[in-house]
């Protein structure tokens, strides 16, 4: 079992009551029942959920956990960098309120060391939610260790033999580190080791234009850092439409990030100063003290014993059916270790479709889930649903409803009216296939929509709903008005007008 040393740093206050809740080191690992109808190997999201679910239903379930329970989320992910992202959004109000708002004049350095205690507090404070202690009085049998499968129904963890009916595989993923020359020897960053900074690096490199190098690299130009962001493909964000990116690119650049678009990392050198970054196609490499890698993850699918039971797995992790099953039909596999969508909400919902499935003979599918995301840049980007391109794909008729955020009177007022919202709809109905927004707190005003594209609502239902006013999710309203204007045909106008005459 590991030290506390080796599970995360600082060692502060803060951490210390992180491990005590998550790993406690004087944990004793209860003994194994004969079997377990569910075994959850991996202790994120995904784990955390299927023995929580399994146990209040009133299964005998075994939870095995390697390092820290709560995974990435908890401890690298979700709940750190949202710390961050608060935190910058406030030093930046601060630094900019006499210019945009009238407001005091700020000047000087904020205390980065103050933005990484908070953020360590809180998720400690947070931790309670995931800790061994809980799941224990939950009734899950907590094992803290290894584990490994030696049979096609049985894992072995600290020497002992657990044997279960059914298991679900959870373990999550890793940062992905590309094979880039010299990047070993001169040290680089990634999500699992980047909030144990407690110095704010003067030049920060960051690797990758997708959520996590945009949201970290706006962030941290925010604290001070004077930031770069790498990466190969022209354009930030290429999940999302291009006018989205392009909108969080100019604010990332209006925050102070230089782009590197384009370009290929091809050698790191370490310097007595920091690091130099060479790219292919240009000449003058870029400086920096740190270097973050956001360049995409890594299943946890090696040295799990996969092979001694029977469960196929590649590149891409775990290989599992619609429903969930691996090439054992005893065995489950969720969240990022087996799934293409690497979100915290995903994990959750995977989760309790395979405790349907595994536990009582359930036929629900992960094809039927409709998954929403969001990049917490500011201002964010969320979407749900289908783009324009796939929904043609896949045979619909549709039209695209596009609303600026510069017509939303409460994004006018709060200054934040750079955006939009793109709606996908069927051609006929006004069934809503899908949604982009680009808004400062767009993952917050998505429900609607999530709402909408899981229960095939239409447009006409939502221009129904009163909105408060002002609020930015007047925009939904808005676009379902101008849906209900485009009904008003030549002769559905000439009609109305005939009935005005008849009835004067």
């Amino acid at each position: 079992m590991p030290d506390a040393e080796g599970l995360v740093a600082p060692l502060d206050t803060h951490n210390r009551e992180l491990i005590a809740n998550v790993h406690p080191v004087e944990w004793v690992n209860p003994e194994p029942a004969d079997r377990y109808h569910l075994l959850v190997l991996g202790g994120g999201t995904g784990g955390l959920v299927s023995a929580a679910g399994a146990a209040l239903l009133g299964a005998r379930v075994a939870l095995v956990e390697e390092r820290l329970l709560g995974g990435d989320c908890l401890v690298s992910g979700c709940v750190p960098s949202k710390a961050l992202i608060r935190a910058a959004e406030a030093w930046h109000e601060a630094a900019t309120a006499a210019e945009r708002f009238g407001g005091p004049r700020v000047t000087g350095p904020g205390d980065f060391g103050a933005v990484m205690e908070r953020m360590r507090r809180l998720r400690a404070e947070i931790s309670h939610h995931d800790s061994a202690a809980r799941f224990r009085d939950l009734g899950v049998d907590v094992f803290l260790g290894r584990g490994r499968f030696v049979a096609s129904d049985a894992i072995e963890v600290g020497g002992e033999r657990l044997r279960f009916s059914r298991a679900v595989v959870a373990t999550g993923a890793r940062p992905l580190v590309p094979p880039i020359e010299g990047l070993e020897e001169a040290g680089y960053l990634t999500n699992e080791t980047l909030f144990e900074l407690t110095e704010l690096p003067r030049r920060l490199g960051v690797v990758g234009g997708g959520p996590i190098g945009c949201e970290m690299g706006q962030s941290f130009a925010r604290f001070g850092s004077r930031v770069t962001l790498i990466d190969q493909e022209p354009r930030l964000l290429p999940r999302e439409e291009a006018e989205a990116a392009a909108i969080v690119q100019r604010a990332l650049e209006r925050d102070g990030v230089a782009m590197a678009l384009g370009a290929a990392v091809r050698r790191v050198e370490s310097m007595a100063s920091g690091k130099r970054v060479h790219l292919e196609g240009r000449t003058e490499p870029i400086e920096v003290d740190e270097l973050l890698l956001a360049v995409g993850r890594s299943p946890n699918s090696r040295g799990l014993g996969l092979s001694a039971a029977g469960v196929e797995h590649g590149r891409g992790g775990i290989e599992v059916d619609d429903r969930l099953r691996t090439s054992n039909r005893r065995v489950f596999a969720v969240g990022d270790v087996a799934s293409r969508y690497q979100f915290t909400h995903m994990a959750d919902a995977l989760a309790r479709i395979a405790l349907r499935n595994a536990l009582f003979l359930g036929r629900a599918r992960a094809s039927d889930l409709v998954v929403p995301w969001c990049t917490y840049t500011r201002p964010e980007v969320a979407h749900v649903g289908l783009s324009e391109a796939e929904a043609r794909e896949a045979g619909h008729a549709v039209r695209t409803l596009r609303v600026p955020l510069a017509t939303v009177d409460r994004a006018v007022l709060a200054g934040e009216a750079e955006g939009f919202l793109s709606l996908v709809v069927g051609q006929r109905g006004g069934r809503v296939l899908g949604a982009t927004l680009v808004a400062d707190q767009a993952g917050e005003m998505l429900g609607e929509l999530c709402l909408a594209v899981t229960r095939r609502v239409g447009l006409d239902r939502i221009a129904d709903v009163i909105h408060p006013y002002p609020t930015r999710v007047e925009v939904v309203r808005k676009a379902a008005d101008e849906w209900r204007r485009g009904k008003l045909t030549p002769l559905v106008s000439r009609l109305l007008r005939l009935w005005l005459r008849l009835t004067a």
